[in-house]
C-alpha cells in the first residue's frame, strides 16, 4: 500500500493522544482487515535509537527491528504490513490479515498470533547480540507483556492512522511515551471519547 504525502495540519487521532480502552469483547481477532498495533519497550527504556531534527533515527536495535517486522509476509501466508514506524522505546505498525487458512497451520493467524510471533523473534534476536557482547543488555524483558490494538473500520480511518505512524518522529516531544515528557509533567491526563471513532482495545496476550 502507498504511503501517501504527509499533512503537518492533520490532527493527532483521538487514540494517538491516550492509548487506554475495554478488551472488545466477542471480536474474532482472525478476521480479514486491518490492525493498528503499538507495542511498547519494558519500562519505556530508549533502545531502538534516536530523534535528531523531527527524523528517527535507527541504531542497530531500531533496524533489527525493522527488518523482521518487513519480514512477515514473507514468513506467515495471509498477513500483511502497512505503515510502520520503530520509535526510541516503542512501535507503531498496521497488521492485515486476509483471514484464509494458510496451508499446514490449523487455524488462521490472528492479531496477537502476529504481535507474540514479532515480540519472540526479535526478542531472541537481541538476546544473541547481548550474549556475544555486542549489545548492552535489557531490562527484565524487551517488550511490555500487554500491547494496544485497534480494528480498523474503513478508508478514512486508515488513512488517519497511516499519517499518525508516518509524522510520530515529529511528534515526539508530544508523545505520551516519551519518559522526559512524563516526567516534566506533560501527559494528557483527559480523553476527548467522543473524537475516538472506533474502539482501541488494550489486550494481554
Amino acid at each position: 500500500m502507498g504511503n501517501g504525502n504527509i499533512s503537518n495540519d492533520a490532527p493527532e487521532p483521538a487514540w494517538g493522544r491516550h492509548r487506554r480502552s475495554i478488551r472488545l469483547k466477542g471480536y474474532d481477532y482472525t478476521c480479514a482487515g486491518a490492525y493498528f498495533i503499538t507495542i511498547c519497550a519494558e519500562n519505556r527504556t530508549c533502545l531502538f535509537g534516536d530523534i535528531d531534527s523531527e527524523t528517527m533515527r535507527l541504531n542497530d536495535v531500531g533496524r533489527m527491528i525493522q527488518e523482521i517486522w518487513d519480514a512477515i509476509p514473507l514468513h506467515y501466508p495471509g498477513v500483511d504490513v502497512d505503515a510502520f514506524v520503530v520509535m526510541p522505546n516503542h512501535i507503531h505498525g498496521i497488521i492485515i490479515l486476509d483471514g484464509g487458512q494458510p496451508q499446514g497451520v490449523a487455524r488462521p493467524f490472528s492479531v496477537g498470533d502476529m504481535v507474540q510471533r514479532f515480540k519472540s523473534l526479535t526478542t531472541k534476536r537481541y538476546s544473541d547480540r547481548v550474549h556475544a557482547g555486542e549489545w548492552p543488555p535489557f531490562p527484565g524483558r524487551l517488550w511490555q507483556r500487554n500491547y494496544y490494538e485497534l480494528i480498523i473500520r474503513d478508508e478514512r480511518a486508515l488513512n488517519a492512522i497511516r499519517e499518525y505512524i508516518y509524522r510520530n518522529p515529529a511528534r515526539w516531544a508530544e508523545d505520551a511515551e516519551n519518559d522526559l515528557r512524563q516526567r516534566d509533567g506533560q501527559t494528557d491526563a483527559t480523553v476527548d471519547r467522543d473524537a475516538v471513532p472506533y474502539p482501541t482495545t488494550f489486550r494481554t496476550p
